[in-house]
This record gives structure tokens, C-alpha cells and sequence, in this order.
């Protein structure tokens, strides 16, 4: 299984990796402090986290209840649309 998905994996590695080579300043700071937070199924499989610190350099971790995370957060934008808007409103855009 695991020859399968590496070819995924590494394309994932990769991508991850291009985006934090182009963060602004302020956001590699915080991520070298806080680090990246997995969610989602994929999250649990077995020696991820600890792949993507290894080659990311940064501090990763999984989000309690991986499987969960990214439905509990949409459902917290939709019972505050306000905030959502706000955050929206001020996103650049490209």
C-alpha cells in the first residue's frame, strides 16, 4: 500500500513545500512557531506526520479528532457567517 500512494505523497510533500517557500514573512514565523496542523483522513496514516517534519523542517501535528477537523470548522463558519465575511472581506485576492 505504501509504494502505491507514494507517488501522492511526494506530490503532496512537494506542493506543501512550494507553498512555504513563497509565505510572506510574518505567516513562516508563525508556522516555525505553531507549525502545520493535519486533518482529514490522510492525516492518520501511519508515519506522515512525522515524514512531513522530517522534510518540511517544521513542526507538524495532528488536529484532535483528524477525521472530523474540516467538517467542525465548516460548521463553525456557517453559525457565524459574520465572522466568515469579515475574514473573506479581507483576504487579498488575486
Amino acid at each position: 500500500m505504501r509504494r502505491m500512494i507514494e507517488p501522492v505523497t511526494a506530490q503532496v510533500v512537494e506542493v506543501v513545500r512550494s507553498v512555504l517557500d513563497v509565505c510572506p514573512p510574518e505567516l513562516s514565523g508563525d508556522l516555525l512557531d505553531a507549525g502545520i496542523v493535519l486533518t482529514g483522513g490522510g492525516a492518520l496514516l501511519r508515519g506522515w506526520t512525522e515524514r512531513l517534519r522530517h522534510e518540511l523542517g517544521v513542526p507538524v501535528r495532528l488536529a484532535d479528532d483528524p477525521r472530523h477537523a474540516v467538517i467542525r470548522g465548516a460548521g463553525a463558519c456557517v453559525d457565524d457567517m459574520t465572522a466568515l465575511r469579515r475574514l473573506l472581506a479581507g483576504s487579498p485576492r488575486g
